[in-house]
């Protein structure tokens, strides 16, 4: 049954003042479509103006789904044209806001992170993974598609060329260890250690002078860090293979087989992509 969607699907949780948890909260399967991005916009802006912040653990409410995947029926609003603070598209400009804070941001995986999903995750700092619920991967060359929200950027620096083009090219889902053994997370840990493990890492870290967080953070980020850019050119690359008569073939199929609507097909329709268009 789809139970109502919750009137706050970012929400912030002030552990202290130095430490915030952000729940994503938006059933039934939080998709990530202009509300999500305007959540996280609304979200940076407190960020910004939180001078004792020093660190942020993203989590979900739904322990089957963390960000599911991007809206495939549409429900984007502005995020591929408006421009935000960096001067990047609104979907780019969250991800490289979130990167280059001051702020520590950790992202606490529980369920199935896909496509523009794992490159919010990748957009964060550190990432830890259940062990026994983690469902990780860009499957948008299946779906006709690629990724356009830094995951052709970012993954070969955290994974290696090869690995990335097996995440990339293969379409398909990754467990906590083998994203852990890849350097896609930093480690997978039992589901029953997590919280504990990544709350303790997150009030450690905010227990530190945030100058000294923070420039730490940013000469690591001279260093390991996409060109804007080459962000920018993979989002207008993916704003174009949107129009492709393959991908829009594509995400109908998938869409009329039960995607977004279906708990069962949402949970496993990567691996129906190499079969997707079998009669």
């Amino acid at each position: 049954m789809t139970k109502a969607k919750s009137t706050v699907p970012v929400r912030v949780i002030e552990e202290t003042s130095a430490y915030w948890r952000v729940l994503f909260d938006y059933p039934p399967f939080n998709i990530v479509d202009a509300t999500i991005f305007e959540g996280l916009q609304d979200l940076l802006g407190r960020m910004d103006a939180s001078p004792s912040l020093c660190a942020v653990v993203f989590e979900s409410a739904n322990p089957e789904f963390y960000l599911s995947h991007f809206d495939l029926t549409g429900k984007t609003g502005n995020i591929m044209t408006a421009v935000g603070a960096s001067g990047l598209p609104i979907l780019m400009d969250t991800f490289v806001r979130l990167t280059k804070s001051p702020v520590v941001s950790i992202a606490k995986i529980r369920g199935c992170v896909r496509g523009v999903s794992s490159e919010f995750v990748l957009a964060c700092d550190m990432r830890f993974a259940s062990r026994e619920n983690t469902r990780l991967g860009q499957p948008e060359v299946g779906v006709g598609l690629h990724p356009g929200g830094g995951g052709t950027e970012r993954l070969p620096l955290l994974v290696g060329r090869g690995r990335a083009l097996e995440i990339v090219l293969g379409a398909n889902d990754f467990d906590g260890d083998t994203a852990a053994r890849y350097g896609y997370v930093n480690r997978a840990l039992p589901d029953a250690d997590l919280d504990g493990f990544v709350d303790a890492l997150a009030r450690r870290i905010a227990s530190f002078d945030r100058r000294a967080i923070a420039a730490a953070k940013n000469l690591i980020n001279q260093v390991s860090l996409p060109s804007a850019d080459g962000l920018l050119d993979a989002f207008t690359s993916f704003g174009t293979a949107l129009t492709w008569p393959e991908a829009q073939q594509r995400i109908q199929v998938l869409l009329d087989r039960g995607l977004q609507r279906e708990v069962d097909f949402e949970t496993r329709w990567p691996a129906a992509l190499d079969t997707l268009l079998e009669t």
